[in-house]
């Protein structure tokens, strides 16, 4: 299993908006048979931080993933109200150990 986290840095002020497009998106990513995983925002460190913690099988999977959601017309709308509202992002992605 990988764990994929996607951690974005927020324009000053844009959490809470951020946090309400979240909700919406995990909605639609459920609808396409996917599910976004836990979202966590800062308590220390840089401010303004999401972060999105989604898990998939392997390499494979996280690929398909993408390339689903990515051709998703209702995904597409929601990320260009999402996009305004970063500054800038990165990912890690992790083997889980048992």
């Amino acid at each position: 299993m990988i764990i994929v986290r996607d951690i974005f840095q927020l324009k000053f002020g844009k959490a809470k908006e951020a946090k309400e497009l979240i909700k919406a998106g995990r909605e639609i990513t459920s609808k396409a048979g996917y599910k976004l995983g836990r979202a966590m925002t800062d308590l220390t460190g840089k401010s303004y931080t999401l972060v999105l913690e989604t898990e998939f099988k392997d390499l494979t999977d996280f690929q398909n993933a993408l390339k689903d959601i990515f051709s998703n017309n209702e995904w597409q709308q929601w990320y260009k109200k999402i996009v305004p509202l970063i500054d800038s992002a990165s990912r890690e992605m992790y083997t889980a150990v048992d």
